[in-house]
C-alpha cells in the first residue's frame, strides 16, 4: 500500500467509525457576510471579495488553530475552495488539517444553488468539476459537499434534487474522492415531515442503484421523526449520515441530535454560536470549546 493510499485509508476509517462531528466551514460568496456580521465584523469593515474573502479565512484560521479543534472530537472540516488554496502558518489549509489536527479535510464544490421549481432547488451546473476535484485530490482533500435545498413535499422537486445529487456523487466517486450529498430540507417547511419522507424513499432508491462498492457520505436535515434515517445508515453504500443544523440555536440541534444515535453533526452556524472578533483568545477559546463539547457529546 503506498503511503498516500495508507492516509486515505486512515481518513475513511476515521469518518465511517470514529467519534466526534464534521464541522462545516465552507460558507461561501453569499452566506460570507452574513456569517462575518454574525462574527463582529461588519460589512464596512471590508470593501470587495477579496477583502471579505480574507476577513473570513481569519475567522476559519482562529477556529482551525484553537485547542479544542482536534482530532479527539472532530473527525473532518468541510472547507471553501478559497479555503483549500489558502494556508495557516504556512502550512496548506488541507495538510494542517490532517498533519497539526488530525482532521480530515474535505471541500464544498458546488457553485450555489438554481432558481426554485417544484419547491425545491437543485445546483447550478458545474462545468469545471473535473478540474477542481483533480485540484482537490492533489491538495490532500478526501471528499467533497454539494448542497441543494427542498421547500415542499413536492414528488417531482424532490425526485430531480436527489438524482441530480447522486449523478454528480458518482463522478466524484470517479474522482476517487467521497462526496457528501446535502439534500437540506429547510427547517422551515410547512410540509417538512411530509417531504422528509419523500427525500427518504428517493435516497433509497438512488443509493440501491448504486454500483458496488460506490460509496457516499449524506448530510441530513434533523428530521421530524427521530430515528426515520437509521436504514440509510446501515445502507452498504453509505460511509456515515451527517445532520446540519439548518438554522436551529446550538443547543436546539444538540437535543434534536441526540435523538437519532445514528447521525452525527456537520454544523456550521451552530459551532461558531456566540463567537466575536473582538474577544479575548481566552474567552474564545472557551465559547468554541464549549460548543464543541455540545455538538461532540449529541454525536455520541
Amino acid at each position: 500500500m503506498t503511503q498516500e493510499n495508507s492516509i486515505q485509508q486512515q481518513q475513511f476509517d476515521r469518518i465511517a467509525n470514529g467519534n466526534g462531528f464534521i464541522a462545516a466551514l465552507d460558507q461561501s460568496g453569499g452566506s460570507t457576510p452574513k456569517a462575518l456580521a454574525l462574527y463582529g465584523v461588519m460589512e464596512d469593515a471590508y470593501s470587495g471579495d477579496e477583502e471579505m474573502f480574507g476577513e473570513i479565512q481569519k475567522m476559519r484560521a482562529r477556529i482551525i488553530t484553537a485547542a479544542d479543534f482536534n482530532s479527539q472530537k472532530i473527525l473532518g472540516a468541510i472547507l471553501f475552495e478559497k479555503t483549500m488554496d489558502a494556508e495557516i502558518e504556512g502550512t496548506p489549509v488541507p495538510a494542517y488539517l490532517w498533519d497539526h489536527c488530525g482532521v480530515v479535510p474535505f471541500l464544498k464544490v458546488d457553485k450555489g444553488l438554481a432558481d426554485e421549481a417544484n419547491g425545491t432547488q437543485v445546483m447550478k451546473p458545474m462545468p469545471d468539476l473535473d478540474a477542481l476535484l483533480a485540484r482537490a485530490g492533489k491538495a490532500g482533500i478526501f471528499g467533497t459537499k454539494m448542497r441543494s435545498v427542498i421547500k415542499e413535499a413536492n414528488t417531482d422537486g424532490i425526485r430531480d434534487v436527489v438524482a441530480q445529487q447522486f449523478e454528480v456523487a458518482k463522478q466524484i466517486a470517479a474522482a476517487g474522492l467521497l462526496a457528501i450529498v446535502e439534500p437540506e430540507v429547510d427547517i422551515h417547511s410547512d410540509t417538512k415531515g411530509e417531504a422528509e419522507i419523500l427525500l427518504k424513499a428517493e435516497l433509497l432508491k438512488q443509493l440501491n442503484a448504486l454500483p458496488a462498492g460506490t460509496n457516499v457520505a449524506l448530510k441530513l436535515t434533523l428530521p421530524n421523526v427521530s430515528g426515520l434515517y437509521d436504514d440509510l445508515a446501515d445502507h452498504a453504500n453509505v460511509v456515515r449520515v451527517v445532520a446540519l443544523s439548518g438554522g436551529y440555536s446550538t443547543d436546539q440541534a444538540c437535543a434534536l441530535l441526540s435523538q437519532n444515535a445514528k447521525m452525527i453533526a456537520s454544523f456550521s452556524r451552530a459551532l461558531t454560536e456566540g463567537l466575536n472578533v473582538a474577544m479575548s483568545d481566552e474567552d474564545y477559546n472557551a465559547a468554541l470549546s464549549a460548543n464543541i463539547g455540545k455538538i461532540c457529546q449529541a454525536s455520541l
